[in-house]
């Protein structure tokens, strides 16, 4: 008997490509398809919730809604909404049309609601406006995939890990955005967890996309998602 060919990747439809190049957001075309790969396996085979970690105004959310929507589930996503240390006033990710004015403090839910609402997704996915360890600890079911794209501070990365990894289900896919060894291309902490990841024996990688990885949990997450960071190389 001949083995068929494997499926090819799903890939969004331009509607949806066209939605997310317009978001407002940081993610490049080529992280975003590994992203909508990534997500559309996991929720094809596992029928699962996705999980993202970091809203910001919703452009990789987009891609992960898509996914959700073709296989008829929903992506929940958990973000604070006044903006990650790199978007505050003086940073360089800094965006003042995303301040509000009368509080003077960020606020990109409004910006994620419409960017939604533009794109026809709102229906596939449950907006959580909180802190992800606050939230992390009162989830109470398993997740298909968990894309980490928040805090870049060691103790935000760390504490969206450690929160998160534990609900992944068996087979599921963690995904981590900004994944850069070599210092001088950014910051280390999603780096650092990735390695955290690896050197747990819960999880083996399955694509890397420039900055993109993506992992597939192959064991219940052990010492090592609450244990020490490894060192730098």
């Amino acid at each position: 008997m001949t083995q068929s060919a494997a499926a090819a990747p799903a890939v969004p439809d331009r509607t949806v490509l066209d939605a997310f190049e317009g978001a407002k957001g940081f993610m490049p075309l080529d992280e975003g398809l590994a992203l909508h790969a990534a997500a559309a396996d996991a929720a094809g085979r596992l029928g699962l919730p996705l999980l993202e970690v970091g809203t910001y105004c919703g452009r990789s959310t987009i891609l992960l809604a898509d996914a959700a929507r073709a296989a008829g589930t929903v992506v929940v996503t958990v973000d604070h909404h006044r903006g990650s240390e790199e978007q505050q006033p003086g940073w360089e990710y800094h965006d003042p049309e995303v301040v509000d004015p009368e509080v003077g403090r960020m606020d990109t839910l409004p910006t994620f609601r419409r960017t939604l609402h533009q794109a026809g997704l709102e229906d596939h996915v449950i907006a959580v406006v909180g802190r992800s360890p606050r939230v992390a600890a009162v989830w109470g079911r398993p997740v298909g995939l968990v894309f980490i794209d928040g805090g870049h501070t060691d103790e935000h990365a760390s504490a969206d890990y450690e929160g998160w990894a534990p609900h992944l289900a068996a087979d599921g896919l963690l995904v981590i955005h900004d994944v850069f060894p070599d210092p001088a291309a950014g910051g280390q902490a999603p780096y650092r967890i990735y390695r955290r990841a690896l050197g747990s024996g819960a999880f083996a990688e399955v694509s890397a996309t420039r900055s993109l990885r993506v992992l597939r949990r192959t064991a219940a997450p052990g010492p090592g998602v609450r244990g020490p960071a490894p060192s730098p190389a």
